[in-house]
């Protein structure tokens, strides 16, 4: 089994990055209002963009963080054609 394969990430665009931590954020009730953006950054081994939360009650830092590394570890955002 190729485990480069198996553990790589899937890429998205910038819209469905987007899309998708809005809906992980709306789903969990400490985050409904947590407003963020989505900031592109050089290639790094941890990936090429990470999300910039704004808005953020005390209590729902940590969920709110969490969800986002989760979206991080699955999704590289796609190189513009």
């Amino acid at each position: 089994m190729d485990f480069e394969t198996f553990f790589a990430k899937t890429p998205a665009t910038l819209d469905e990055i987007r899309t998708r931590v809005a809906y992980a954020l709306e789903r969990h009730p400490l985050c409904r209002s947590v407003q963020f953006d989505i900031v592109s950054m050089p290639r790094t081994a941890r990936g090429n963009w990470t999300i910039s939360l704004r808005s953020v009650a005390p209590d729902a830092l940590w969920e709110a963080s969490d969800i986002v590394a989760d979206i991080q570890e699955v999704y590289d955002l796609a190189v513009a054609a």
